[in-house]
């Protein structure tokens, strides 16, 4: 074949041509047909995902040019660029960004002994320029081939998302299927992204569970998106697509600081921080026994009403939240009466104490919601550990130094209130609207407890127990009675919560705590 009368030639060695054929093929791939394969999927490349989740031409590539050296099963003769792993930086919302993207494309996105060094060179880079991590996982494991070298590289890995623990936010984003030991380094980063359909976590997959257990199962059911989100608790966001997926995931930086040493953002606002909230009045019922949904609350008092919810899906009796405050970021905590009437239970005890830790590594204030009825009961709570895993809560607001309100909406009965960041273990400031019942139970069972022989000796038990309810409501369970002693700073109007929370928080922006010299807590598994 000749071009212009030439026979086409290479370019010479050590040439500029030759550098830009080699990027473009490292860019590129292996062969179109594999990009074919990928795009048919409905995932893009790992550029192409890149150049979704930085700003336009920001992206700066480290070791494109890498290719492993290992030998047998014919991997000698299958040397290409990136040895399937995309690394680099680059810029979100105009703040640095470390990333590394799996290429499905190249081995399948597994993990060999190069690939695994490229990944722990731009954690490493990471955690010293004191910068965010993002993973782009789309990869099928430890590269076999290579043997337990591949597993060597994940330990590397698991070591580092270790040590960046709470040094650095560290975010996970499931682009394909993630099995194995590989599933363990997205557990052990802040937040867990997936893609519905086309993302999967398992540690034994289908087969494997199939010819051990008899269970047949699709890939889907058994670790996808929808089921890490509400069954197994692993994945914090899901979404339908990868370009919505990134589009948040960049949101999400928006809202954390770069490091620990650093507080969040601060953004500029239009919505006037004294906004009276209006809305709140008939938003929460003064009946104890009504439902209601309390993220209409947290939209009342955030900025423009936008919040971030985290594990919306798994325990739904507690919402975790990220929002701003008069352009400041805050970590919201609330019950959710609309879920089980907001009690406490396993699942939500450990879901806020994981996020109540995020947020005091990385001096996020914390804002909690307080309508809880108390905790969950039963036998299966109790032999399930709601002993040790509900203090896991308590143990996190206990040691948390950032910033702390909480503001009691309705009720706060027994242990679930010390729980919620109650005064009485560190709060900051302690609120209440007028609606608020703190107590160590509802009238109606305290009263059938204190008055119990009372009652039992009545000619009308029911109205004796009535005029005990009303007896015991008056004397310890009205609205003032935690403001008189001190375990409530103030009772405030509903309306006013989003303009007192902003003064407040303002007042507690340089606040300084420090706690006992120790090498770390042990706190409860």
């Amino acid at each position: 074949m000749t071009v212009n009368g030439h026979e086409p030639t290479s370019p010479a060695p050590g040439s500029v041509e030759e550098l830009r054929a080699i990027r473009e093929q490292a860019r590129s791939g292996p062969d179109p047909e594999a990009t074919r394969r990928q795009h048919a999927k409905g995932k893009l490349t790992p550029h192409e995902r890149i150049d979704l989740l930085l700003d336009k031409d920001s992206f700066t590539e480290v070791e494109a040019l890498r290719r492993h050296r290992a030998t047998g099963f014919g991997l000698e003769a299958r040397r290409p660029y990136t040895d399937g792993v995309v690394t680099g930086w680059g810029t979100v919302h105009g703040r640095t960004v470390f990333v590394y993207a799996h290429d499905f494309r190249i081995f399948g996105g597994a993990l060999g002994e190069a690939h695994a060094a490229k990944i722990h060179k731009i954690m490493d880079m990471a955690i010293s320029a004191g910068a965010p991590l993002v993973s782009l996982n789309d990869g099928a494991g430890a590269r076999i081939q290579e043997g337990v070298s591949a597993l060597a590289g994940y330990g590397g890995i698991f070591q580092r998302n270790t040590r960046a623990s709470g040094v650095i936010p560290q975010i996970s984003v499931m682009l394909g299927p993630c099995a194995g030991g590989a599933a363990y380094s997205p557990a052990l980063t802040d937040f867990v992204f997936m893609v519905r359909e086309t993302s999967q976590m398992f540690i034994t997959g289908p087969d494997v569970v199939q010819a051990v257990t008899g269970e047949q199962i699709t890939q889907n059911g058994l670790g996808g998106a929808d089921v890490h989100a509400s069954v197994s608790g692993v994945a914090h966001f899901v979404y339908d697509d990868e370009q919505t997926c990134l589009e948040e995931v960049r949101y999400l930086l928006s809202l954390l600081p770069q490091n620990n040493r650093e507080l969040p953002p601060r953004a500029d606002t239009s919505d006037p921080a004294d906004r009276p909230g209006d809305a709140l009045l008939d938003l929460v019922p003064a009946d104890g026994n009504r439902s209601y949904d309390v993220r209409g609350v947290i939209e009342q008092i955030a900025d423009d009403g936008e919040h971030m919810e985290v594990q919306a899906s798994w325990a739904p009796n507690l919402v975790c939240t990220l929002a701003r405050l008069d352009g400041r970021v805050v970590g919201i905590v609330a019950n959710q009466p609309a879920a089980t009437a907001g009690v406490l239970d396993i699942r939500a005890s450990e879901k806020g104490a994981r996020f109540v830790q995020f947020c005091d590594s990385f001096n996020i204030p914390l804002v909690t919601l307080v309508d809880v009825p108390g905790f969950l009961p039963g036998v299966d709570q109790e032999h399930d550990g709601i002993i040790r895993r509900g203090a896991k809560l308590l143990y996190a607001y206990c040691n948390a130094t950032v910033p702390r309100v909480s503001v009691v909406l309705r009720k706060a009965y027994g242990g679930a209130y010390i729980v919620m960041d109650s005064r009485s273990i560190g709060a900051d400031v302690s609120l209440a609207w007028p609606t608020n019942e703190i107590a160590v139970m509802g009238a109606e069972g305290a009263a059938n407890v204190v008055f119990r022989r009372e009652i039992a000796a009545a000619d009308d038990p029911e109205e004796m127990r009535r005029r005990k309810i009303e007896e015991y409501r008056k004397e310890l369970v009205h609205p003032y009675f935690a403001a008189e002693r001190g375990l409530v700073d103030d009772v405030i109007d509903p309306r006013d919560t989003r303009a007192v929370l902003a003064r407040t928080l303002a007042m507690l922006t340089s606040k300084s705590a420090s706690l006992p010299s120790r090498k770390h807590g042990n706190p409860p598994q």
